[in-house]
């Protein structure tokens, strides 16, 4: 493996690593926090939460996404095709499940339906950031 092809694995690595850290907390204690504010609370918290959390994650699904296209475009194998789709799948289940989700909080549409929807099925984006490292570590090593 050449020293760039290296040091693009190395940072793929520490933004998945991000991204799964970062999902697990979320899973575990951001979303299941949401339940226990009255509906005002959650809707002023909410506004609060929203733009700073996408500040964190934005950049870091953006590379990843940059680094996959990548990895598809110019340093093509079946492993970083699968990759890819590993990826894209996160943005998908993002755009078609949880930006809905979140609009309908902003909303203050079906608060506590939205915020139990969120913790139920984030469940689907914590597995597919933690097989995407699980993966990407044996890309890294392969």
């Amino acid at each position: 493996m050449n020293s760039v092809l290296e040091h693009i694995h190395s940072i793929r690595i520490t933004i998945d690593f991000g991204l799964v850290v970062l999902i697990w907390m979320v899973q575990l204690i951001i979303y299941p926090g949401f339940t226990f504010y009255k509906d005002s609370d959650l809707l002023k918290w909410h506004k609060y939460y929203l733009p700073r959390i996408s500040f964190v994650v934005a950049p870091l699904m953006f590379i990843q996404l940059a680094i996959a296209i990548y990895l598809s475009v110019f340093e093509f194998s079946l492993l970083n095709f699968i990759y890819s789709l590993l990826v894209l799948s996160t943005w998908i289940s993002t755009f078609l499940y949880f930006v809905p989700l979140h609009q309908k909080i902003e909303d203050n549409i079906d608060l506590k339906i939205s915020a139990t929807k969120l913790i139920s099925i984030n469940w689907v984006r914590t597995f597919q950031w933690t097989f995407i490292f699980i993966y990407g570590l044996f890309l890294f090593t392969s």
